[in-house]
C-alpha cells in the first residue's frame, strides 16, 4: 500500500461529470494527480440531472415508491458515471476500475434512503490502488450489513462517501470538486459581493451546512471532523485553489460572523392542543425519529393556567412533511389539530467569533426588524443564529444581514485582543 501522504481522493459533483467534455475533463484530473505521483481515489455522483429524472420515473409509477426499490433505481446514476470515467482513464493510457458502493466495501444500516454509513471495509480499493489503477468509486451508496440489500445515504452523499473513504485509508486530504469555486460568506445568487472563504473551521462548516448551506452534505463535515480529515471544496472548472475546511487549531482568522446562510427546503408542523404533561414531547418525537425524520427548530408554549393544553411547533425538510404528519397521526388523539406550513424560510449567521462577542443576536433582531421582516421562530447554538421567517422574505434577510455584518468580498470584522473590531483586508 501507498503511504499516507500518497493517497488523494477525489469527489466529482453531478454538474462536473454531466455531459462527455466534463467527464474528460474530471479524468485529465485523476491522471494528473496520478503522474504527480499520488495514489487517485475518486468517487464519483450522478451525472447533472440523472437522479432528478429518476425519481420523477419513480413516481410515474407509484405515488410511495418502495424504499428499497428507489434505492435499487437511484444507485444506477453514480455507476454510469465511474464506468464512463473509467474508460476515458485508459484511453488516456492509465489503468482504471470502477466499483460500486457495495463492491468499494462502503457498508450501511437499512436504512433505506437515508442509510448512515457504519463500516468501510476497503480491501478491493487497496487491491486496485496496489495494482497501479485509478479506482473509482459510485458514491451515494452502500450495503446494509443486515439484509445486504442496496442502499442510499441521501441527498449530497458522494461527500460522505469520500469523506469516509478518506478516512478509511489514511488520505492526507478529500478534495470536492463541485461547480463553485470553494465556499462563500452568502449564496452569491443572491449577494453579488460575496466573498470566497479561503479557510473555514469544521465547527463553522457544521452549521452553515446545518443551515442551508448546499456546498457540502452535513454528514461528510461530521465524518471529516471526526476523523480529522481535512476537505478542499474547489472547482472542476478552474485550477485554483478553493475553500479548505480545517480544525479549529489550524484556522488562522477568527471573523466575528464567517457567513450568512439560508434554506427554502423548510416546512413547519403546529401540533396544537397538547396535553401538558410528562412524556408527551418524547412520545412525538420518537414516533418522528423511528420515521427518519430529522427535526430542526422547535418551539413550545407552556400554558398559562393549570388544565391549559400546550402548542409544538418544529420544522422539518419539506420532502420529510408527509412522513412527519403521518408519524403524528400514528399516535392517535395526542392533540386537537395538526397544521402545515410550507411557505417558510430559515437565515442564519455564522461565526466563530460570536462566542465571545456579546450583541450578535440584538443586531440580527434589529436589522431584520428594519427590514419588517417577521421572525417566526429562532434556534441558537454557540456559534450559529438561525431564524425562521417566510419563505418569500429570504433574500431580502440574506442581503440585510450580510451588508450589516460587512462581510462583502473586500473585507470582514475580526476581533482584535483588546475585544475592539478592525477591517481585516482579505486575499
Amino acid at each position: 500500500m501507498p503511504e499516507r501522504d500518497d493517497i488523494v481522493v477525489m469527489k466529482f459533483g453531478g454538474t462536473s461529470v454531466a455531459g462527455p467534455e466534463e467527464i474528460k475533463r474530471a479524468a485529465r484530473r485523476m491522471v494528473a494527480a496520478r503522474e504527480a505521483g499520488n495514489s487517485v481515489v475518486a468517487v464519483l455522483s450522478a451525472r447533472g440531472k440523472t437522479t432528478d429524472e429518476l425519481v420523477e420515473s419513480a413516481y410515474e409509477i407509484s405515488d410511495r415508491p418502495d424504499p428499497r426499490e428507489m434505492d435499487m433505481l437511484l444507485s444506477t446514476g453514480e455507476r454510469i458515471s465511474c464506468a464512463l470515467a473509467a474508460m476515458a482513464i485508459n484511453d488516456m493510457g492509465h489503468k482504471a476500475v470502477s466499483l460500486t458502493g457495495s463492491q468499494a466495501g462502503i457498508v450501511t444500516d437499512s436504512s433505506h434512503t437515508k442509510a448512515k454509513i457504519i463500516d468501510v471495509r476497503a480491501d478491493r480499493i487497496r487491491e486496485g490502488l496496489g495494482e497501479d489503477k485509478i479506482v473509482l468509486v459510485a458514491g451515494f451508496q452502500g450495503v446494509s450489513t443486515d439484509s445486504r440489500d442496496v442502499t442510499t445515504l441521501g441527498r449530497g452523499g458522494s461527500d460522505t462517501t469520500a469523506v469516509a473513504l478518506a478516512a478509511a485509508l489514511g488520505a492526507s486530504v478529500c478534495e470536492i470538486y463541485t461547480d463553485v469555486t470553494g465556499v462563500f460568506s452568502a449564496d452569491p445568487r443572491i449577494v453579488p459581493d460575496a466573498r470566497k472563504l479561503p479557510v473555514v473551521s469544521f465547527e463553522e462548516m457544521l452549521d452553515m451546512a446545518a443551515s442551508g448551506a448546499g456546498v457540502l452534505q452535513l454528514r461528510s463535515v461530521e465524518y471529516a471532523r471526526n476523523y480529522n480529515i481535512p476537505i478542499h471544496c474547489r472547482s472542476s472548472f478552474e485550477d485554483l485553489p478553493g475553500t479548505l475546511v480545517l480544525p479549529e487549531s489550524e484556522t488562522m482568522e477568527r471573523p466575528i460572523i464567517t457567513a450568512v446562510t439560508h434554506s427554502t427546503d423548510e416546512a413547519r408542523v403546529a401540533v396544537i392542543g397538547v396535553k401538558d404533561e410528562p412524556g408527551i414531547a418524547g412520545r412525538i418525537f420518537t414516533a418522528l425519529a423511528e420515521a427518519n425524520v430529522n427535526v430542526d427548530v422547535i418551539i413550545q408554549n407552556e400554558p398559562v393556567h393549570e388544565g391549559a393544553l400546550a402548542d409544538l411547533s418544529f420544522t422539518v425538510e419539506t420532502g420529510d412533511l408527509t412522513t412527519a404528519t403521518d408519524a403524528i397521526a400514528s399516535l392517535g388523539d395526542i392533540s386537537q389539530e395538526v397544521r402545515t406550513d410550507e411557505q417558510i424560510g430559515k437565515v442564519s449567521i455564522v461565526g466563530a467569533g460570536m462566542r465571545s462577542h456579546p450583541g450578535v443576536a440584538a443586531k440580527v433582531f434589529e436589522v431584520l426588524g428594519e427590514k419588517e421582516i417577521n421572525i417566526e421562530m429562532i434556534s441558537t447554538s454557540s456559534i450559529r443564529i438561525s431564524c425562521v421567517i417566510q419563505a418569500d422574505r429570504v433574500p431580502d434577510a440574506v442581503r440585510a444581514l450580510h451588508a450589516a455584518f460587512d462581510l462583502g468580498e473586500d473585507q470582514i470584522l475580526t476581533e482584535a485582543p483588546t475585544g475592539e473590531h478592525r477591517p481585516v483586508s482579505q486575499p
